[in-house]
């Protein structure tokens, strides 16, 4: 008998809450996008310097001296407090491999890669020519963005807020309905860099550069309520 009130009191709990939940709301979900393009205003450059000998000593003690020219090269054109940092460093066998041989131990390669922030682009030209003039074998990358994005990801987050709701009124129209308030909404944002153009320069001239634009791009995932 307790056993049999016991299952008739979880149920009528069961029953109550159950009641008590509120009924599911249909909703309608969308996305929107935006991009907003400004000029960037600073620019990233990575050099590395390759070099091989027959030892490893070799290798790594001719690659401190290059790339200590480096140093002193760039930091003579950026001025006092350069914004210069290693990225990576590596010191590898190399080795010839005959058929149906054993592999050749042939000498060493040092690499060490270093990235230079600018703020004045005007001289990025300049920043790589005095790089590999001074002993950098290779331009690893040139990106450029902005150093404060968020007044331009808030208006990319707005127009695509907007653009959302406007595609969950054209869904809900559609179907006859209208939306209400809403539910959720969930924001996806990055800073896409658009390749810069680099022309060949002639020589004794200084490395042209298109610097381009920085495109903001925002994307905004809605969900609201849909109403008769």
């Amino acid at each position: 008998m307790i056993r049999i009130h016991t299952a008739i009191l979880a149920l009528a709990v069961f029953s109550v809450v159950a009641q008590a939940q509120p009924p599911r709301r249909a909703f309608i979900q969308s996305e929107g996008h935006a991009s907003v393009s400004i000029k960037p205003d600073q620019a990233q450059i990575q050099f590395a310097v390759l070099t091989t000998a027959t030892t490893a000593q070799a290798a790594a003690n001719q690659n401190a001296t290059q790339v200590t020219a480096v140093l002193t090269a760039l930091a003579a054109v950026l001025g006092p407090n350069p914004d210069i940092k290693t990225l990576s460093y590596s010191l590898n066998p190399n080795y010839t491999y005959p058929q149906n041989g054993q592999p050749i131990l042939t000498g060493y390669t040092a690499s060490n890669t270093i990235q230079v922030t600018l703020i004045d682009l005007s001289i990025i030209g300049k920043v790589i020519d005095t790089g590999i003039q001074a002993g950098a074998n290779r331009v690893q990358g040139l990106q450029f963005g902005v150093q404060d994005d968020q007044p331009v990801r808030q208006q990319a987050l707005k127009m695509a807020a907007v653009q959302a709701k406007a595609h969950a009124d054209a869904m809900a129209s559609g179907l006859g309905l209208h939306t209400g308030a809403a539910i959720s909404i969930q924001e996806g944002a990055g800073v896409t860099i658009l390749p810069a153009n680099r022309t060949p320069a002639a020589a004794g001239a200084t490395t042209p550069i298109e610097t381009g634009v920085v495109s903001v791009d925002a994307t905004v995932t809605l969900q609201v309520e849909l109403t008769q």
